[in-house]
């Protein structure tokens, strides 16, 4: 029984991490966007979206059931999170235009009136609701069942591991969001290493999905085995070390 726990804490730490370099991604976002503003409309513009970037976070928490029960849900899921981390780490290693990826979103708000920018802002802090929500179900999912029964229509454990990385999500916009903006600057290579582990956690909802009763391809228990549980965890770490320990991009203009 105590292992069990230890792989809940041990997951809710992973997602705890991952929320607060998520969380920093949308905060950055949100400067960017807003950086045309004059200063007072975009401090209004910021306000307006942590509100909507809360709004949207506890909303989804409400989708936590609808996720973890429906294949088709968890196959799109996990399609979506293996894009989404794909994309940004094949762009940052071998694409150039990750480069000017914060000049374009400038650009493209430039000119925009206050409301059409904090629509534009509500787009994004849909998008990364929906980022987190499907990582934190993704990753709580493969975990065993714990004996609270359960509760919101899957396990309480995983219910609860899933709602507290929530709450973690929103603390972590409100409060320490700008502590993990300065870490990015000081470790750029973290934010790739947040989206490759989206898309490892990706891969892990794939698992899950393809081990579901209906779909059979992988045995129902192989999710939970101990041999995925310590290649998951194994690669997972991997992953954060090399992010933590690779050197940062030189800032240097050509």
């Amino acid at each position: 029984m105590e292992s069990i726990w230890l792989e809940y804490g041990w997951t809710l730490l992973i997602l705890i991490g991952l929320e607060g370099l998520l969380s920093a991604d949308n905060a950055l976002v949100l400067a960017v966007i807003a950086k045309h503003l004059p200063e007072e409309q975009k401090e209004r513009a910021i306000k307006y979206g942590i509100f909507m970037a809360f709004a949207f976070r506890f909303i989804a928490l409400f989708a936590i059931s609808f996720i973890a029960n429906i294949w088709q849900i968890q196959a799109i899921g996990a399609a979506y999170l293996l894009y989404l981390g794909l994309k940004h780490v094949i762009k940052a290693k071998f694409g150039k235009e990750n480069e000017n990826i914060e000049n374009e979103v400038e650009e493209e708000a430039a000119g925009k009136g206050f409301w059409p920018t904090v629509g534009k802002i509500g787009l994004a802090d849909l998008a990364f609701a929906i980022d987190s929500i499907l990582a934190a179900v993704a990753l709580a999912l493969g975990l065993p069942d714990s004996p609270l029964g359960d509760f919101g229509g899957m396990d309480g454990g995983k219910f609860i591991v899933v709602v507290l990385g929530g709450i973690a999500g929103l603390i972590l916009i409100k409060y320490a969001a700008t502590w993990f903006v300065k870490l990015l600057d000081k470790r750029p290579a973290l934010e790739t290493t947040a989206y490759a582990i989206v898309a490892w956690v990706g891969v892990k909802l794939a698992v899950i999905t393809l081990a579901h009763d209906d779909i059979g391809v992988l045995d129902h228990d192989f999710p939970h085995s101990t041999l995925w549980t310590l290649t998951f965890y194994g690669v997972l770490v991997a992953i954060a070390l090399i992010g933590w320990f690779a050197p940062g991009k030189k800032s240097s203009e050509s």
